[in-house]
């Protein structure tokens, strides 16, 4: 099972916000990338990289167009942590763990 953080979440909402100002349809397709882009991932969950910054084996990440998905293995579930533009420095202290 994959679960959505509030956080990771939020992230999804200024996503869809900021491309939104030049195309609705664009957001949403985007948001439903990024959301789909994580269903199944509990069956294979260490698919994705190690994030270098984290260095946590626990801490994996996914990337989609301009987006890093990071998400946490924890024993019965997927909790994806945020989504974040590969251009923006990531500080492990803005990641939110369950």
């Amino acid at each position: 099972m994959v679960k959505w953080t509030d956080h990771a979440k939020r992230h999804l909402q200024e996503i869809h916000h900021y491309i939104a100002q030049d195309s609705a349809i664009y957001a949403t397709r985007v948001i439903d990338a990024l959301v789909s882009k994580t269903i199944g991932i509990d069956a294979n969950p260490r698919i994705g990289i190690k994030s270098p910054e984290l260095n946590d084996d626990l801490i994996r990440e996914a990337h989609l167009y301009s987006y890093r998905i990071l998400y946490q293995i924890l024993p019965n579930y997927i909790a994806v942590l945020a989504v974040i533009h590969k251009r923006r420095e990531l500080h492990p202290d803005e990641i939110l763990r369950e």
